[in-house]
Parts: C-alpha cells; structure tokens; sequence
C-alpha cells in the first residue's frame, strides 16, 4: 500500500484527512499530514518530513500531496522526491485525495495520475438546481 503524505499551509492537511475519513467512514491507514505555519522555518521542517516519509513507505513508496505549487510545503515535498520511490502532486482537494485513497494498491505511478485526473475531474460548475413541488407546481 502506497503511504500518503498531506503537506499544506495550516491546518489544511488535518481537515482534508477529516473529510476524507468522513466520506470513507474511517480514517484510511498511512495516511499523515505536516502543517506549515507562517512562523515556521521550512528548512527546520525537512528532517520531520523525512522521518514522515520513511514511516509512511512499507516498500511500496509515498505519494506526497501539497497544496499549491511554489509555496513552501510543495518545495518542501519536492526535496523529498525520488522518482519511482518518492512521489509529489501540488494542488491537493478532497476528490484527488479520495481518489488517491481509492487506488492506493495500485503502483506509485498508477497513483500520481490517479490524483492529477481526480484534482482536476473533481473541479466542475456546478448546475442549478431545479426542484419540482408537484403540490404547487412550481
């Protein structure tokens, strides 16, 4: 099972994981976040995010998941990268996490396209909704 990793500005992460395991009925296994602050050093962050990766990966590898590309968890995820061990997606939300937690027996590579489609699958507009009183009509 691919270990998952949530690097995010704030308490982003936790909520995240909250969702999901609201949606999933239960808090998915090797499944950790790292909260960034603004008062944090990200070079003090790096041996903690080390230490999470090497906790999360059974031999199966890690996907790291931050939030927006250029801020300081994804740069602190791409320190973390080998590529085919220690992998990183910026832009996480709930669909991309659901899915990733969905197919995380399948390999790391299935796993990075499985978050990128399921990112940006899971942002659509929404359409009005129609609803139908059939005792007024209206």
């Amino acid at each position: 099972m691919v270990g998952i990793l949530i690097i995010t500005h704030g308490t982003l992460g936790e909520s995240l994981i909250h969702a999901a395991s609201h949606v999933l009925n239960k808090r998915p296994p090797r499944l950790k976040q790292l909260s960034i602050t603004a008062q944090d050093d990200p070079f003090t962050l790096l041996p903690q995010a080390r230490a999470l990766v090497k906790e999360l990966d059974e031999g199966d590898g890690v996907l790291i998941l931050s939030d927006m590309y250029g801020g300081s968890p994804a740069n602190i995820g791409a320190k973390l990268i080998v590529p085919g061990r220690v992998e990183g997606v910026a832009g996480v939300n709930l669909p991309m996490l659901i899915r990733v937690l969905n197919y995380r027996d399948q390999p790391l590579q299935t796993i990075v396209a499985k978050a990128v489609s399921g990112g940006c699958e899971g942002v659509v507009r929404m359409p009005a909704l129609v609803v139908n009183n059939a005792a007024t009509g209206s």
